[in-house]
């Protein structure tokens, strides 16, 4: 029996399965809708199109590190229960891994990447047959060369950390100062490497901030903008060390900031280091999680 591009759409918009899929199925079942339907559930992928809009804000932080390239994934799932499973956590693993083997250029590439005949996006429709429950990769991060990587808290948050060094990547001093720094950058958060990383509009933004803020203050209201100014670029002193990984002080020698700790280890072994990039994920960050009012629904339907 043919089909056409409009019975594709019928069925996709019937089961909420992807048009790929519907069409496959409609060839599978000869054109036949009910039975194409019947065949997308008997896959598991029209449940999984139904789930697909449930909110996944769970999950974990996998890393992968080794020969010189690293990479970082963020899966998410919508239970804390699925998510600290060995399943998902293997999963989280094979996908780093695959991601910095084969360096795709997307996340739409990484979900296409096979490995043993089975695409990523393959390997996390297998799991969700088995735990029911909606899931996704959101994001990865790749890197090559010098790179220290650092889970914390299980896959709460994941971290990676580029050096430019003339020390082996495997070098266990440069590995251990590594750890450190990613530890900071995971417990402090900091949103820019140093100074000159930080974008110029946003430096415009706080600056316009801290003047705003001073005009509220009676005892600055009535000074003249230039010494408001100058007050101001005082005050990003500030901004800078809260803000910027190498200005941060060191969590662990409140008496160094990062960059001279940087700066002491490397004195300490004869080789130059300089942090050149880092990535932070941190499970579930910016993912608005569905808060349920039952009292309201209930009110809701009795009205």
């Amino acid at each position: 029996m043919a089909f056409t591009a409009k019975d594709v759409q019928t069925l996709r918009e019937k089961t909420g399965c992807g048009m790929m899929d519907c069409k496959k199925a409609l060839v599978e079942c000869d054109g036949n809708m009910d039975a194409a339907a019947d065949y997308l559930r008997e896959k598991g992928l029209a449940s999984q199109a139904k789930k697909a809009s449930r909110v996944a804000a769970e999950g974990t932080v996998a890393a992968y590190c080794e020969n010189g390239v690293a990479a970082i994934v963020e899966i998410n799932a919508e239970t804390h229960f699925v998510a600290g499973g060995d399943e998902f956590k293997a999963l989280a693993n094979d996908v780093a891994a695959i991601a910095a083997k084969q360096n795709p250029a997307d996340l739409e590439a990484l979900l296409k990447c096979s490995e043993n005949g089975q695409t990523v996006e393959e390997m996390v429709q297998e799991l969700f047959l088995k735990v029911r429950e909606n899931m996704s990769v959101r994001r990865f991060a790749r890197y090559e060369g010098k790179v220290v990587t650092y889970i914390h808290a299980g896959g709460k948050i994941g971290v990676m950390v580029n050096f430019d060094t003339d020390l082996a990547a495997d070098n266990a001093d440069l590995v251990t100062m590594g750890k450190n720094v990613a530890m900071q950058i995971a417990a402090m958060n900091p949103s820019y490497l140093d100074e000159a990383s930080v974008p110029a509009e946003v430096l415009v933004k706080e600056k316009e901030i801290l003047v705003a803020q001073m005009k509220e203050d009676p005892k600055m209201a009535n000074k003249p903008d230039m010494v408001l100014q100058k007050i101001v670029e005082g005050k990003m002193g500030k901004y800078f060390k809260e803000n910027c990984l190498v200005e941060q002080a060191f969590v662990m020698d409140g008496d160094l900031s990062v960059g001279k700790y940087v700066e002491k280890t490397a004195k300490e072994l004869g080789a130059d280091i300089k942090i050149t990039s880092f990535v932070r994920f941190e499970k579930g960050e910016g993912i608005e999680k569905r808060v349920d009012n039952f009292a309201a629904e209930i009110a809701s339907m009795v009205k």
